[in-house]
């Protein structure tokens, strides 16, 4: 699983990079059935022993009529909770795209990019703050990805499709 944490070590970003791109293939494939994960989150990304990446946990996942359709009530894990979600509007694939980004940043750092001691105080940051940058250890291309999937404003945010042509 994605939710081990090693301390005090990083992730080589070549491996970031392998990790983040499969589990983006898979995100693809999932929305390309127009189906929305909306739980995904490090505790539902599986590794076998050869990397492979399994995405898991589909019991709250939505299937949409058509790709412009939009989804109303509120699921997923606080700390992956998109802007959009927090102000309870209606939601797209973009919200899993949010969620993947979580992914990545914990991927790079080992904590979420958003953190507060109550589920307001989260809703709060993730509204009205940024995460904290990457740090040295990180390219910037990497961190210009971050800062890309966690745009608030849900229309300007990638597609996987978006992501996968831009980080090939």
């Amino acid at each position: 699983r994605l939710d081990k944490k090693a301390k005090n070590e990083y992730i080589n970003e070549d491996l970031i990079w392998n990790l983040f791109i499969k589990i983006t293939l898979g995100l693809a494939a999932i929305h390309k059935l127009k189906i929305l994960h909306r739980d995904l989150k490090t505790l539902n990304i599986f590794l076998t022993k050869d990397l492979e990446v399994k995405i898991g946990d589909l019991g709250v996942a939505k299937i949409l009529s058509h790709s412009g359709c939009f989804a109303k009530t509120l699921i997923g894990t606080p700390y992956y909770l998109s802007p959009e979600l927090c102000e309870e509007k209606p939601y797209n694939y973009k919200s899993d795209i949010w969620a993947l980004g979580c992914i990545l940043y914990e991927l790079c750092t080992f904590k979420h990019p958003f953190n507060a001691k109550s589920q307001g105080g989260l809703i709060l940051k993730i509204l009205e703050s940024e995460p904290e940058p990457l740090g040295n250890n990180y390219s910037n291309d990497l961190q210009k990805l971050v800062n890309n999937i966690f745009e608030k404003n849900m229309e300007k945010r990638p597609f996987c499709q978006d992501i996968l042509k831009s980080s090939v």
